[in-house]
């Protein structure tokens, strides 16, 4: 069977991104799976990845817009800013004007600071290995865009204040929600973390159309209070795969046509003949000559997706912000 796919994957709350590629590697019986952007244990939703020769996109289709829907405990802050961390702060409960007014200061392009739990390397070292630690990592803030936040649902207490709330975030590459749980808290002058968080949308590829969605849970305040402990406990349980799962991420699985180059948001250009798909797969120096178009035309930094004359895949290349042209990788 022919591996070399993209496949969506509805990933489930509890599990790690990398124990839940397993069901990928099962379906396609190879060891050659990347995914292009993890999600936390706690979190479930969409995880795009790539398999066989088509793994060495990963690194290059993480560009992408996202939206999630999130859910924030009010309250209390833990060190992790989700669900499995120890609760580090205290506090009282917001308004929902106070947390309405929040959001309107979490529009549009902002300065976040990453978790100190987070993949950030600090001098060589993991934010979250440092932390870990017992260090303290500086990490510097840097520029976001949350083009939308809007409240969902929220759960209040018998005094009308805001315990949980439901969130629909629309962001950019990069931003981390569990920073946007942390500071819209302490904007409504509370404390907050997360106990739920669901991937809807990685740039153009949907939930909707990833295996495994149909098996999700409704994404809801009261399911995820009642799965935080259930999440927790099956970090370490094997993932059980029925064959029609399996099936169903073999039929959900795609070639890298030049439709889904255009989801993945690359240019597409041809070889004009198979007598430059040779140059073009020794890696000779690159020429308009071999193009259906002339390289020059290219936007400064954008990568393009290259395809031979029958349609098939070749590889990537880049015109860097100093408008050279060179390649990202060949597909062999």
């Amino acid at each position: 069977m022919n591996c070399d796919k993209i496949v969506l994957l509805a990933k489930k709350p509890g599990f790690t991104s990398f124990t839940s590629l397993n069901s990928v590697k099962k379906a396609f019986n190879t060891t050659k799976v990347g995914h292009t952007g993890t999600l936390d244990s706690f979190a479930q939703g969409l995880l795009v990845v790539c398999c066989g020769k088509l793994t060495k996109l990963a690194g290059n289709i993480t560009e992408f817009d996202k939206s999630y829907k999130a859910i924030i405990k009010f309250g209390q802050e833990t060190d992790t800013l989700e669900c499995t961390g120890n609760v580090i702060k205290s506090g009282k409960l917001p308004t929902v004007e106070a947390l309405e007014n929040a959001l309107e200061k979490f529009r549009g392009q902002i300065m976040q600071t990453p978790p100190a739990f987070s993949a950030i390397h600090i001098d060589g070292k993991r934010a979250s290995d440092l932390a870990r630690e017992g260090k303290t990592a500086q990490i510097k803030a840097r520029p976001v865009t949350i083009f939308d936040a809007k409240i969902i649902e929220t759960k209040l207490n018998s005094e009308n204040f805001v315990e949980y709330a439901q969130i629909d975030f629309s962001v950019s590459k990069g931003t981390y929600i569990r920073s946007l749980a942390r500071d819209i808290a302490y904007e409504c002058g509370s404390f907050g973390h997360l106990i739920g968080l669901y991937r809807t949308k990685v740039g153009n590829f949907r939930i909707e159309d990833a295996a495994g969605f149909s098996d999700l849970e409704d994404f809801s305040i009261e399911n995820a209070i009642k799965n935080i402990n259930e999440a927790s406990s099956e970090l370490n349980k094997k993932i059980e795969f029925t064959k029609d799962f399996l099936e169903e991420i073999q039929n959900k699985s795609v070639g890298f046509t030049k439709e889904v180059s255009v989801l993945c948001g690359f240019n597409n250009i041809d070889l004009k003949n198979d007598d430059v798909k040779k140059d073009f797969m020794n890696g000779k120096p690159l020429r308009s000559y071999m193009f259906n178009i002339d390289l020059h035309s290219l936007l400064n930094k954008t990568s393009s997706a290259v395809f031979a004359p029958d349609g098939s895949f070749m590889g990537l290349i880049e015109k860097d912000e100093n408008g050279k042209i060179k390649y990202k990788f060949v597909i062999n």
